[in-house]
């Protein structure tokens, strides 16, 4: 008996390897390619290549946003994007983008204490998710479950969207006849266009809007041409080392309950698709973000998480191979070297980013509703409906809170509320009965709504 071939071993644990889906060439109707298959080599660059196009604009609008170097951004999006597939084996096919949860924290920080302790936040925030992945990889969901129901989870994804509102406004306000057009462009082109360029229309609509900015004479290149002349065509992106400061920790910390609740979904909806039982593979997700975090922020790069854009992708081509997104992730890496496309991306003007933000955070805000929706959360509960409204308010109207040198703003009290009020009022109202239904109990006593 033959022992196996070391190379091959490590292969298969990297999920490498990948089978043919049938002749390579075609999908038949009912069924998918499953990550561990793939098509012919030049159709899965092409679908590889969409992948980068679907998560090229909003990887780009957070560093955009927050000041960090596109291309540095990017390079560590690839390489945490290959760090995912080779965690999971293969098995949860993803691409690890930019996360909007960091925004808020990132843009306080930075105004405190600089892109580097920015950077040491969003470290920490990684080191603390890889930890939360771990146990649930030993442990299992159920606990996490039992911390964040629907409710709980909800509120804090949609108390962050809706915290960033003043700096989508500020930027808009910038130069608002740009940002109306990016808006009217993004607007529009959802619902005019089918099938992935539909799917593109915040990509399409930045590129709109910055075609705007440069005929209103809005868009400075000067950044471009010093990028030729300093570093020519090749050249690795700019890096920084974190510095770190404890009273960030109230910043970051909170972010990771929304990245923990975005790779659950992200993997169900995976395993949904493929009928491939995932759920042993959900703590090697989480883990892997945070080590992605970790790299990022241990080089300049922003906060991941894996993005519902690239399900769009999966979903319309029928294709949930991982070699795609290896592809995906090899082009990042590859464009990330350019400093030139860099520094062009660089040169998106406020105005841009202020239309385009103003669609983004809104649906980060809806999105936890669409959480309270989908699960039919109670809110003739008071416990549901307490705990949304203190949590809301809080965090939408940024407060603030300083204690022992640890700062507190916003989100992190708001998440902090949600998780508070809400296990309080149900432990108090169980012990009581003073509540007559459970709060965790869907409401099935009410039709959905016939506009919505």
């Amino acid at each position: 008996m033959s022992s196996p071939v070391p190379g091959r071993t490590i292969a298969t644990r990297l999920g490498l390897g990948w089978r043919l889906h049938g002749d390579g060439r075609t999908v038949t109707a009912g069924e998918v390619v499953r990550p561990r298959e793939r098509l012919t080599w030049p159709r899965t660059v092409t679908i590889g290549a969409q992948h980068v196009v679907a998560m090229f604009g909003a990887t780009f609008l957070v560093p955009l946003i927050t000041g960090f170097p596109p291309s540095t951004t990017l390079f560590f999006s690839g390489v945490g994007t290959i760090l995912f597939l080779a965690v999971t084996a293969g098995r949860v096919p993803s691409y690890l983008g930019s996360s909007f949860a960091f925004i808020a924290p990132i843009s306080a920080s930075t105004n405190q204490y600089g892109p580097g302790g920015a950077l040491g936040g969003v470290l920490m925030a990684g080191a603390a998710l890889f930890l939360i992945g771990l146990v649930v990889q030993f442990a299992g969901t159920a606990w996490l479950q039992k911390l964040m129901p629907p409710l709980v989870t909800g509120t804090i994804v949609a108390l962050i969207g809706f915290n960033l509102a003043p700096s989508a406004k500020d930027n808009f306000m910038a130069a608002p006849v740009t940002g109306f057009v990016t808006l009217a462009s993004i607007v529009l082109i959802s619902v005019l266009l089918r099938g992935l360029p539909g799917r593109l229309s915040i990509l399409l609509g930045v590129l709109i809007g910055y075609l705007t900015a440069v005929v209103r004479g809005e868009v400075d290149f000067s950044a471009v041409g010093a990028a030729w002349q300093e570093q020519g065509l090749f050249g690795l992106p700019p890096f920084q080392t974190p510095e770190f400061h404890l009273p960030l920790m109230g910043l970051f910390v909170p972010v990771i309950l929304v990245l923990v609740a975005e790779n659950i979904g992200h993997v169900k909806s995976v395993a949904l698709m493929t009928g491939d039982d995932l759920d042993p593979y959900i703590g090697r997700a989480i883990m892997s973000d945070g080590l992605a975090t970790v790299i990022a922020g241990s080089g300049g790069g922003s906060g991941t998480t894996t993005y519902a854009e690239n399900i769009g992708v999966m979903a319309a081509t029928r294709v949930y191979s991982t070699a795609a997104y290896w592809v995906a992730a090899a082009v990042a890496i590859l464009l990330s070297v350019f400093p030139v496309f860099g520094a062009a991306v660089a040169t998106v003007p406020a105005g841009v980013l202020g239309g385009a933000a103003t669609v983004l955070y809104g649906m980060i805000g809806m999105l936890g509703v669409r959480i309270w929706v989908q699960n039919r959360v109670d809110f003739s509960n008071p416990v549901n409906l307490t705990t949304a409204a203190v949590a809301m308010i809080i965090g939408v109207a940024d407060y603030t809170w300083e204690a022992s040198g640890l700062q507190f703003a916003g989100i992190a009290l708001g998440t902090a509320a949600t998780l508070v009020v809400y296990h309080l009022m149900a432990a108090v109202a169980r012990a009581r009965g003073t509540v007559s239904s459970d709060p965790l109990a869907p409401d099935t006593t009410r039709q959905p709504s016939p506009l919505g």
